[in-house]
């Protein structure tokens, strides 16, 4: 049964989120909230889609569905990308085929042609084509006949879809997120690999799963022999960022760096090295890349014993940067200042999250699946700069949730999705109780949410 909507909680404001706060488990498990986000969220937000890189010549297509909607986003030219409602107006069959088993059909085409009756259209959705249109009586006209545009807009390398016809510009959607993001030239990364799975667990559980690294001794403890990963996390607007802090310095808003960070005690040449490989090789080889580890590998060779942390990082940026270079990858200018509020990981509201490297970032995307909210696709992939031509040829792989096609920490992570479903289903759960420091993302997150679906926003908890 649809649970009341307690509208008379107090809008919670970005301030109060450094407050113990709870939230009802509603938007998790509720099959009407899952129907009305098709009516109240999907519809008025801008949404990344894909990739530029999917389309890149005129012509090229891809199919991206987000729970009953289906859309096709194609190339038209070599300047215009175009977003069409994968529908035929005649009947309703769709344009592009979308079966559950794959993910984001694409490929090229001269122009639509409908499978039912053969209505075709051309790449600026215009028709060209219906079959004995006299029998209409003259009711038939371009605007009943042609393809449903909608707004379609990129950023950073990536292309967002929006509904709303009247809908803010994607640039002020995404701020400031955006701007901070800039420095780090996403657009000029490309794939390394993608996969996607049908997981059993709300699209918003699984997006949590990668919203702060509070849950890292709990869940990765075979990192925490590397680095120490107390965590900071900090709205900004709808979207949110994490960072690794200091447990001392925590009620002085300290960040302390970004994706690359000394390794735990000991001599820091040969813990930041394992703490990168580990990274590196149980992240499916997305959480850094290839040079880095090489330069974190000579550390001990090049650097004496007793070298400070921060002096054996700046020497490894620096030998990464220059082995990059050789191989014709050139590293964005990112001063520290920059890197400092970049931080680890950003979630873009409401389901894009970005690891970003100065050369890589990791990627997850998750989905609802239809209108039950007990599954959703989940999706990762990895993005690396290349040299011009070098970049792999890559394709969507649907892979069982495990460690060998995920690599270990991934497997971990998904172990804790589905039952984290489970569980708040339980008579016994009162309720969430995220953490006001680490975990301020996900409360800034049903903050926003709330704002969307138009029910009550977290709630301070009584001390």
């Amino acid at each position: 049964m649809d649970k009341p909507v307690d509208n008379s909680i107090q809008h919670i404001s970005i301030e109060d989120l450094s407050e113990p706060l709870t939230y009802p488990t509603e938007a998790f498990l509720c099959p009407q909230y899952a129907q009305r986000e098709q009516e109240l969220l999907w519809p008025k937000i801008w949404q990344m889609a894909g990739r530029v890189e999917d389309i890149p010549a005129p012509g090229n297509y891809f199919v991206y569905d987000i729970a009953d909607e289906s859309i096709i986003v194609i190339r038209t030219n070599a300047e215009t990308i175009k977003a069409y409602y994968n529908v035929c107006p005649h009947r309703g069959r769709q344009l592009i085929n979308s079966p559950d088993d794959i993910n984001c059909p694409s490929g090229k085409k001269a122009s639509f042609v409908c499978g039912f009756h053969g209505w075709t259209y051309d790449l600026d959705g215009k028709n060209t084509h219906v079959l004995d249109p006299d029998d209409w009586k003259g009711a038939l006209n371009a605007e009943r006949t042609c393809l449903s545009e909608l707004k379609v807009d990129t950023w950073g390398g990536w292309v967002y879809v929006n509904m709303d016809p009247d809908c803010e510009p994607l640039r002020d959607f995404l701020e400031p997120a955006a701007s901070v993001l800039d420095p780090f030239e996403l657009g000029k990364m490309r794939y390394k690999w993608r996969q996607w799975a049908i997981y059993p667990c709300n699209w918003k559980t699984a997006i949590e799963a990668f919203m702060e690294p509070y849950h890292v001794a709990g869940t990765h403890s075979q990192l925490l022999k590397y680095g120490e990963f107390y965590a900071y996390s900090k709205a900004y607007g709808k979207h949110g960022v994490s960072g690794f802090d200091e447990r001392d310095a925590q009620r002085k808003n300290s960040q302390s760096g970004s994706v690359t960070r000394v390794g735990k005690d000991g001599d820091p040449r040969i813990s930041t090295y394992e703490l990168i490989r580990e990274n590196y090789e149980t992240l499916n080889h997305s959480a850094s890349t290839e040079t880095l580890v090489n330069a974190a590998k000579r550390l001990v060779d090049e650097l004496p014993a007793g070298t400070p942390g921060d002096q054996v990082i700046a020497h490894m940026m620096v030998s990464a940067k220059a082995d990059d270079a050789a191989r014709g990858v050139i590293w964005p200018e990112i001063s520290p200042e920059q890197m400092s509020e970049a931080g680890l990981a950003w979630s873009l509201f409401p389901n894009q999250t970005i690891l970003q490297g100065v050369t890589f970032a990791l990627c997850y995307r998750t989905r609802p699946y239809g209108d039950d909210p007990n599954k959703c696709i989940f999706e990762s992939y990895a993005l690396e700069r290349y040299p011009e031509g070098e970049e792999p040829k890559t394709e969507w792989v649907q892979a069982e949730p495990n460690a060998e096609n995920w690599g270990a920490v991934l497997a971990q992570d998904f172990d804790n999705m589905e039952w984290v479903q489970k569980g708040m289903k339980s008579r016994g759960f009162r309720g969430t109780l995220p953490n006001p420091h680490q975990e301020r993302k996900i409360t800034n997150f049903h903050r926003v949410l709330s704002e969307y679906m138009g029910t009550g926003s977290p709630q301070l908890l009584d001390k």
